[in-house]
C-alpha cells in the first residue's frame, strides 16, 4: 500500500486579502511550529475563513483511501460519493487538483515550493526537510478547519 498524502500540516492564518478579487482571497499562514509560511488563494465562496483560524492541509498524489492511483476515468474526484466509493476528499471540506509548477532553494536549508490549482495559487517556503517530498507534477490540495 503506497502513502498518498505526500505532505500534512496545520497553519494559523494570520491575515486574509480579499480586495482583488470578488470570490478569491489570498490567505496567509504559518505553521504551529512556526517552520513553514503559507500562501493560498482560495474561493472564500465555497470556503470561508477568517483571521486567527487554524486549518489542517494535505497534499496527496490520489484521493484513493489505499494510495493506489485509479484512472481518472474510472471515478473523478467531482463524483466523490456518487459511485459508493469512499474517498480522502470525503475527509475534507475544500479539494483542488492541481501542478506543481516550481521548486527553488532558499536561504540555508530552506525551500520555495509553489502549485495552482486552476490559477489559484499555493506557495509555501520552509525546511527542505518538510517541503522536499513535493518534488511531484500534479496534485491534491485538501483543506479544512481545524
Amino acid at each position: 500500500m503506497a502513502d498518498a498524502q505526500v505532505f500534512e500540516e496545520t497553519f494559523s492564518i494570520t491575515s486574509i486579502n480579499n480586495e482583488k478579487y470578488d470570490r478569491v482571497s489570498r490567505i496567509f499562514g504559518t505553521s504551529t511550529d512556526n517552520q513553514i509560511t503559507m500562501t493560498l488563494d482560495i474561493n472564500h465562496e465555497l470556503f470561508p475563513v477568517q483571521t486567527g483560524e487554524t486549518l489542517n492541509m494535505v497534499l496527496a498524489t490520489t484521493l484513493s483511501l489505499d494510495g493506489t492511483s485509479k484512472e481518472q476515468n474510472e471515478t473523478m474526484w467531482r463524483s466523490v460519493g456518487k459511485h459508493g466509493v469512499t474517498t480522502l476528499a470525503d475527509m475534507y471540506d475544500y479539494v483542488c487538483y492541481g501542478k506543481n509548477y516550481r521548486m527553488e532553494d532558499g536561504d540555508g536549508d530552506q525551500m520555495k515550493y509553489y502549485a495552482s490549482f486552476g490559477g489559484l495559487l499555493l506557495y509555501m517556503e520552509g525546511p527542505y526537510r518538510k517541503l522536499g517530498g513535493l518534488k511531484i507534477d500534479n496534485i491534491y490540495m485538501l483543506v479544512k478547519h481545524s
